[in-house]
């Protein structure tokens, strides 16, 4: 099960990573009890289709304590201080996992798709917020007490806006490049060019959101193309930064928003070519997702594989 601040995406997962069952819901807006209800639901659903099911992990977009399972702080969902490996245990009755949603992508990325053999990478995952997920010496770092690589919230600008949800800082690179900072400079720009793609669509009464943004881009419309390029731009800022300080040998860039792929991925590395500390900017690659969207779920599977079974990799 991946939780991301607006969606839950599960499904039924095999020790082959093949994904047999998928369930959809949406979050956004809930309060905590509604929640949990939400999440036990869409469990229980996935469960009715292979009820063989032995364990179920979570990745959820939370700073979690790993040894404990509960969540400390969450920007986006109302977690805080929940105890949710406890308390999805009990609901559940069955074997669980948790983690950070960014470090179980990170982990399906590194176990079985673009970080595959790497050592040291870093993820960013582009959605309602921007997730981080470090990986240093083969495995995923999560900081002296599971609170580390918030990497969405580093500063690339200190005069900037206030970051969304909790975060109580302004500038972050979450305010600039995320799938709901694409949404919000399509809306502004659309307003701005009433004749373009984007203009007639708001005008339509369509929601601008970042997914809308991309759609246009892709079918064509400079406007749209410009807001994705923008967006890539604030990207590479952000990776001059974590590429100068980590000299990572990848950049793994996930969540819905990279569905853009080289609309913000040329800009952000034109950026990083042009600002980044040699040999850091020629050494370092920056790809997409493997498992693209599905890359937390993947990864929040292998948790639960990880309780029930030896280590499989598959070939």
């Amino acid at each position: 099960m991946d939780a991301g601040g607006t969606k839950l995406l599960g499904g039924v997962v095999d020790a082959d990573l093949v994904v047999h069952h998928r369930v959809h819901r949406r979050i956004h807006g809930l309060d905590q009890a509604e929640l949990v209800e939400k999440i036990v639901d869409a469990v229980e659903e996935a469960r009715s289709a292979a009820p063989d099911v032995a364990a179920v992990g979570f990745g959820i977009p939370a700073l979690v304590r790993p040894e404990t399972g509960s969540v400390m702080v969450s920007n986006h969902l109302p977690l805080d201080r929940v105890p949710f490996r406890a308390l999805m245990s009990e609901r559940l009755d069955m074997p669980v996992a948790v983690d950070n949603d960014t470090n179980v992508a990170m982990l399906a990325e590194h176990r079985a798709g673009a970080a595959r053999g790497a050592e040291d990478a870093l993820m960013l995952t582009l959605g309602t917020g921007i997730g981080g997920g470090l990986l240093f010496g083969g495995e995923v770092y999560r900081g002296s007490a599971g609170a580390g690589a918030e990497l969405g919230h580093i500063v690339v600008d200190p005069n900037g806006p206030e970051c969304p949800g909790d975060c109580p800082g302004r500038g972050c690179l979450e305010a600039f490049a995320s799938g709901n900072a694409i949404g919000r400079a399509g809306e502004e720009a659309a307003r701005r060019s009433p004749d373009s793609a984007l203009g007639k669509a708001l005008a339509q009464g369509r929601e601008v959101s970042g997914a809308l943004v991309t759609e246009l881009a892709h079918d064509g419309d400079e406007l749209a193309i410009e807001v994705l390029a923008e967006a890539g731009r604030w990207l590479g800022v952000g990776l001059v930064t974590l590429v100068n300080a980590l000299n990572p040998e990848l950049v793994v860039i996930g969540g819905g928003a990279s569905a853009a792929g080289e609309l913000m991925l040329a800009p952000a590395r034109e950026v990083l070519s042009e600002r980044g500390l040699p040999p850091n900017r020629e050494l370092v690659k920056l790809v997409t997702a493997h498992f693209g969207g599905e890359a937390g779920m993947i990864g929040a599977a292998l948790l639960a594989l990880d309780l029930t079974a030896p280590r499989k990799v598959p070939e």
